[in-house]
């Protein structure tokens, strides 16, 4: 399973940002979708989540400001991020729990990364 990010970048702040995830390979099943970040020297934080029935979960951090949603006929999961801020600066990983077959056990992937820096 494979997944690959795009749409990061450098934003001014109070600018906007989209980061799409796209899944590919061998998927049975996606269950959470989510996005993390990890910022120099910091450990990786959960941003958001989602469920395969739609239900989401904020960083105190994000919320009103960012918003998760996903397509699960395309397996692709998006963060709109609004209002951002220079601490809102770090690389983003797309991750997904996934079945790859019948019986499988659930298993995490994560994309490789994509940055986002926000200037003040």
């Amino acid at each position: 399973v494979q997944l690959v990010e795009s749409g990061g970048g450098l934003v001014r702040a109070r600018g906007s940002l989209k980061l799409s995830c796209a899944a590919s390979g061998s998927i049975f099943r996606i269950n959470d979708m989510g996005w993390y970040r990890q910022a120099p020297g910091k450990q990786r934080e959960l941003v958001a989540q989602i469920t395969s029935g739609g239900s989401t979960n904020y960083a105190d951090s994000v919320k009103g400001r960012f918003t998760i949603s996903r397509d699960n006929g395309k397996n692709t999961v998006d963060l709109q991020m609004n209002s951002l801020k220079p601490e809102d600066t770090a690389v983003y990983y797309c991750n997904a729990d996934t079945v790859t077959g019948w019986g499988h056990p659930r298993h995490d992937y994560w994309g490789q990364g994509t940055q986002v820096t926000v200037s003040s």
